[in-house]
């Protein structure tokens, strides 16, 4: 890992903020067949401390959008996302994330689809984002400021820099398994519209600490 080359997302970034910025956002997502997912949440670091999300990121094939959830208006635009079952909703270990989100606002998820999950059936024995940035991609995706505080009404340009690049990462690694056919297997009774994103929580949420 450590001789790959380091990749950032260099696209387009939007800070959805406004209305019009909200009504653009939903407009691109309704175009997309799949977005990359994924969260980032203020850090603990006292025993028995948590905190909720503070920030979604969404990419699609022309842009990564920021939603800061300090602004309650946001909440609407992303449980459409979340809902629509025509948009496969990627990430990795989006089980703790969709739990999360619940305590925000109410949504039913649709296609959602924990890529985490999808490498340990395809007998992959890394799991997490930035593992499968190495082996699929070929790339080293920077940890810098994973614990910095993303509750921050004003995010630095590395911050936003690095929340851009793992929604970026994790659409990339949809589109790479879906070349190499390894989509294809889902679980016994799984819905038409949704991969069951609670499967196999336990190692899912490992993931998350170990490798987001």
């Amino acid at each position: 890992m450590a001789a790959l080359p380091i990749r950032r997302y260099e696209g387009e970034i939007s800070l959805v903020a406004t209305q019009a910025e909200l009504e653009r956002a939903l407009a691109d997502l309704r175009q997309e067949s799949a977005v990359g997912f994924d969260t980032e949440t203020r850090p603990a670091f006292r025993k028995g401390e948590s905190h909720l999300p503070c920030l979604v990121q969404v990419a699609t094939a022309r842009r990564v959008y920021l939603f800061q959830l300090r602004q309650a208006q946001v909440f609407q635009v992303l449980a459409e996302l979340l809902a629509e079952t025509q948009v496969v909703k990627a990430g990795v270990a989006l089980a703790n994330d969709l739990r999360s989100l619940k305590l925000l606002f109410p949504f039913m998820e649709s296609n959602v689809l924990d890529l985490g999950i999808v490498a340990r059936r395809c007998h992959l024995d890394q799991t997490g984002v930035r593992n499968l940035a190495g082996i699929l991609l070929g790339i080293r995706i920077p940890k810098g400021t994973r614990t910095s505080n993303w509750a921050a009404p004003r995010l630095s340009a590395a911050q936003i820099s690095y929340a851009a690049t793992d929604a970026w990462v994790c659409r990339e690694l949809f589109l790479q398994f879906q070349v190499l056919g390894l989509l294809q297997a889902k679980p016994p009774g799984a819905a038409k519209h949704r991969i069951d994103v609670e499967a196999d929580r336990a190692g899912t949420d490992g993931d998350r600490v170990e490798d987001r």
